[in-house]
């Protein structure tokens, strides 16, 4: 059941401290799902894409995966992709682990009893329109990943390109591609984007939406809950 969103942030949920390197990312198979878990740095990637070639896989679940680069961020999710296949996120999920997790046929958090977390990493705060609109998500992410990302794993801040809804640039343009020369640039600090979490409770799961401007570090007490961005209206999440 969808429950409202409370209006304190939950201790339990602990986001990864800036500058702590993640564990290399390693591959399970459990029946229909392949397990992903740690950093997105291309160290298993010849194995995902040995399992997610076998008939039986029908979801990818991302777990406790807090990094990464973008260039494998976006060859797990041409796999995802072109397999269309279903993904779920259980515990942690960010920055490069968030591309790859939306480009699931259908994306959803995992069951149990865990807190779930998902980050998307942006150089700003999107607008009311731009949450609506949804181009801070999906292939957008390109312009946003390769620098987010790659920040994430040196624990340095970046310059990036402001990527909006109404932006002209191409949606097949690569990671690297910078957008307009026009465009403003912000710095992007590790853990800076849109946080969804869902947390369970004993009337059911209750889903909270804040954005995080990167100075938090492990403390969610300082991101800024957003009102009005359920996951499921916005299509972070989908079942």
């Amino acid at each position: 059941m969808h429950l409202k969103s409370p209006k304190h942030i939950v201790p339990a949920l602990v986001l990864a401290a800036v500058g702590v390197a993640a564990p290399a990312a390693e591959i399970e198979l459990e029946g229909s799902r392949l397990i992903v878990s740690g950093m997105l740095d291309g160290s298993a990637l010849p194995a995902f894409i040995g399992h997610a070639s076998n008939a039986r896989v029908r979801t990818v679940m991302f777990e406790n995966s807090t990094g990464g680069s973008a260039e494998v961020a976006e060859a797990y999710a041409q796999v995802i992709r072109d397999r269309g296949l279903l993904t779920e996120a259980r515990g942690q999920c960010q920055a490069a682990c968030a591309y790859a997790f939306l480009a699931g046929k259908e994306h959803r958090f995992g069951r149990g009893g865990q807190v779930n977390a998902l980050l998307i990493p942006l150089p700003r705060r999107p607008t009311p329109a731009e949450l609506l609109a949804g181009g801070w998500r999906g292939d957008e992410a390109r312009h946003t990943a390769a620098p987010a990302t790659a920040s994430a794993a040196s624990g340095a801040a970046e310059a990036v390109t402001v990527s909006t809804a109404s932006s002209s640039a191409s949606a097949d343009a690569p990671a690297s591609d910078a957008g307009p020369a026009s465009a403003p640039k912000e710095a992007w600090l590790p853990g800076k984007g849109m946080l969804f979490t869902s947390t369970p409770t004993f009337f059911g799961r209750v889903y909270n939406t804040y954005y995080c401007d990167g100075n938090q570090g492990t403390d969610l007490s300082r991101c800024d809950r957003v009102s009005d961005a359920d996951p499921y209206k916005l299509g972070v999440l989908t079942q």
